[in-house]
């Protein structure tokens, strides 16, 4: 049996092949500049190089028919015919308070997703389109919805409510929603398992750290607070998104400008971040080359960004209480070890001593590392978010009619045995060229 999990962006279609009896991935890539001129498409097969082949994708169901095309590719694909997949997964970034786990898709679930898309313009119609063209591309399978915002659907009055009208929340569902709640499972539940606790015993924070950043309070291992809010605005400094601000400040720039809502809207979400302040930089690559040749804007980027992680980091920490563990993941999270020194050094006062060799090491996607130092009194460790998994298992559980919330449902992942087969295969090549990354093994 082969589950399908797709991806949609505004621009983009990423997906996943994988083959459920061999519990193994056979493929993965994406689609980009899907709706515009040179859209192309990068695909790796199990045990084959990377292909990329231009394509013009004027839809998403150009780019769903381009996947589908090349999973069935003579030469690069990996099934020979489509009937193999049984269930399609799907990312919907915004399943605002309808929706509290993921869902089988039906007319009334699209009904609701184009309802409440004006919470997450961004995001929410690329989502639906890549849903609708998968389901005229692949009319008989279940496809299934996993919501970025059910994970923090656990979060207490207090943490999620905004201080205003109260009516604001009854009548237009104003309330903090959270996202990359796909990723947070995933790395909560491998942190109590590196730990060896009971999940629901473990309290951690978890920096998801990549073009679009957000940080998660895991109490008792579930979502206790995070930093984005009822859109993915809110909270951390992001590639292009500015994240915290004074409310007040977009209405002094629109009387100052005469700039429109819509206006301000896309100067926030596209034009702020790392970007705004930089003026040219969204990619931390490019910042941190261009802070070594001296840029005191790509400088400054850097600490503003690692300063509001710190930030959350302090106040999560007193909102927990105890903490057992900080993850840090996503891409930068993952890989950039210059971003997490900036954000780790100071915190040794709270009981988070990183350790700057390890930190080095640490620039992999194929196993679970330990960055800090063997005293500190609480572990930090770097987990490379497998959102694909999460969204594999659940269109198969829902497919069986065994789906539950997770507080009532138990992954594969979570238990101590658990093997990726790709990123053991991958670790072993890593530990060929790098053999000082065994010591820096979050399991070990």
């Amino acid at each position: 049996m082969v589950i399908l999990t797709l991806n949609c962006g505004s621009s983009s279609a990423k997906y996943q092949v994988y083959d459920w009896e061999a519990k193994d991935v056979l493929a993965v890539g994406v689609v980009e500049k899907v709706t515009f001129d040179g859209s192309f498409i990068t695909h790796k097969a199990k045990g084959q190089s990377e292909w990329t082949v231009q394509c013009n994708c004027p839809t998403h169901t150009d780019a769903v028919n381009l996947i589908i095309k090349t999973l069935t590719d003579p030469v690069h694909g990996v099934i020979d015919d489509m009937a193999v997949i049984k269930a399609v997964g799907h990312r919907v970034v915004h399943g605002g308070d309808k929706f509290t786990k993921s869902i089988i898709v039906n007319d009334e679930a699209i009904r609701v997703f184009n309802e409440i898309k004006d919470l997450s313009p961004l995001h929410n119609p690329a989502n639906i389109m890549g849903i609708e063209a998968a389901k005229s591309v692949l009319p008989n399978v279940p496809h299934c919805a996993v919501m970025d915002t059910a994970w923090h659907q656990t979060m207490p009055a207090e943490t999620f409510l905004y201080a205003v009208p109260y009516e604001w929340y009854t009548q237009y569902g104003v309330r903090r929603y959270g996202f990359h709640g796909t990723s947070f499972l995933y790395t909560a539940k491998r942190a109590a398992v590196l730990l060896k606790k009971d999940p629901f015993k473990t309290n951690v924070i978890i920096a998801h750290l990549g073009n679009g950043s957000s940080i998660n309070a895991v109490k008792d291992g579930c979502s206790f607070d995070t930093s984005m809010g009822v859109t993915p605005l809110e909270g951390l400094i992001m590639g292009t998104r500015c994240g915290d601000i004074d409310p007040a400040l977009p209405f002094y720039v629109m009387r100052k400008t005469g700039m429109s809502a819509s206006e301000m809207e896309s100067v926030l979400n596209k034009k702020s971040g790392l970007l705004g302040i930089t003026d040219s930089y969204v990619d931390r690559r490019d910042i941190q080359k261009a802070a070594l040749a001296g840029d005191s804007k790509a400088r400054l980027a850097q600490a503003m960004e690692a300063h509001r992680v710190k930030k959350y980091i302090g106040a999560y920490q007193a909102a927990l209480g105890r903490v057992d563990a900080l993850v840090l993941t996503a891409g930068v999270g993952e890989f950039a070890s210059f971003m997490r020194a900036k954000i780790l050094e100071g915190l040794e006062h709270n009981g988070f001593v990183y350790d700057p060799a390890k930190n080095e090491l640490a620039h992999t996607r194929n196993v679970e590392t330990r960055i800090s130092k063997d005293d500190s009194p609480i572990p930090i460790y770097v987990i490379p978010t497998d959102e694909e998994l999460v969204m594999t298992e659940d269109a198969y559980a829902l497919m069986q009619g065994t789906y539950d919330i997770h507080t009532k449902f138990t992954y594969s992942f979570q238990n101590s045995d658990y093997i990726n087969k790709g990123r053991a295969a991958g670790l072993a090549e890593e530990l060929q060229k790098n053999p000082q990354l065994k010591t820096i093994l979050a399991n070990s």
